[in-house]
C-alpha cells in the first residue's frame, strides 16, 4: 500500500509516519485484502490536533475517518479506529464473500461544473437561462454492482452516488432518502 502522510502547518517526524505506516497497514490488512493506497493527513484547530485519514481499496471502495485530540498520537489512534470500524462494517456487509475482483474497478471519467448561485430578487427576471460555470473538474465514475455503491455512498458519507451499473452496463444513481432509506435510479 501507497501512503502519503503530511502535516498542514505542523511538522510531521519520521517517528510519527512510522508509526502510522504500522498502525493503519495492521489496521486495514485486517479487513480488506488488497489496499490501493493511504492518505493521512495531519493539522492543528486551536488547542486540538485533527488527523484526516482516506484509504483506497482495489474494490473501488474509499473509507474516510477524521478524529481531533488534544494529543497527536491519539488524534491518529482515534481516527484510525474509525476507519478500522467502517472496514469492519463493509466486510461484514459483503453478502457474497468469495466474490474476488480479478481487477480493479473501472473509472469512466467524467466531468463536475460548479454553477454559480444567483440569487434572483422576486421583481427582477433572470438575463439568460443559461447558468454561469465558476468551476470546472475532472471525476471518475465507478463500475459497480447496486451493493457495492450503497456500499461505497455510506463509507464516503455523501447523500447520493452516480455510478455505472456493472450488470445493466448504464448510469445509475443511489441515494439517501429524507426517510432514511436508500433509493435507486435506473434508467429505461
Amino acid at each position: 500500500m501507497r501512503y502519503q502522510i503530511s502535516g498542514i502547518h505542523i511538522d510531521i517526524g519520521d517517528a510519527l509516519q512510522t508509526y502510522v505506516k504500522d498502525e493503519l497497514g495492521a489496521a486495514v490488512q485486517k479487513y480488506a485484502e488488497r489496499p490501493t493506497d493511504a492518505l493521512v493527513v495531519f493539522s492543528k484547530s486551536g488547542h486540538e490536533y485533527v488527523c484526516e485519514a482516506t484509504v483506497h481499496l482495489s474494490t473501488g471502495l474509499t473509507a474516510q475517518a477524521k478524529a481531533s485530540a488534544a494529543e497527536i498520537y491519539a488524534c491518529f489512534d482515534s481516527c484510525c479506529e474509525k476507519m478500522e470500524k467502517q472496514l469492519r462494517r463493509y466486510k461484514r456487509r459483503l453478502k457474497d464473500h468469495h466474490k474476488e475482483r480479478s481487477n480493479p474497478v473501472e473509472l469512466l471519467a467524467a466531468s463536475s461544473y460548479i454553477l454559480a448561485n444567483e440569487s434572483v430578487h422576486e421583481d427582477s427576471e433572470p438575463e439568460t437561462l443559461q447558468p454561469i460555470i465558476i468551476a470546472e473538474m475532472e471525476t471518475k465514475i465507478p463500475s459497480l454492482s447496486v451493493g457495492e455503491a450503497v456500499m461505497q455512498m455510506e463509507l464516503s458519507g455523501t447523500g447520493f452516488l452516480v455510478f455505472k451499473n456493472e450488470s445493466k452496463n448504464s448510469v445509475n444513481v443511489v441515494y439517501r432518502r429524507d426517510d432514511g432509506n436508500v433509493g435507486w435510479i435506473e434508467p429505461q
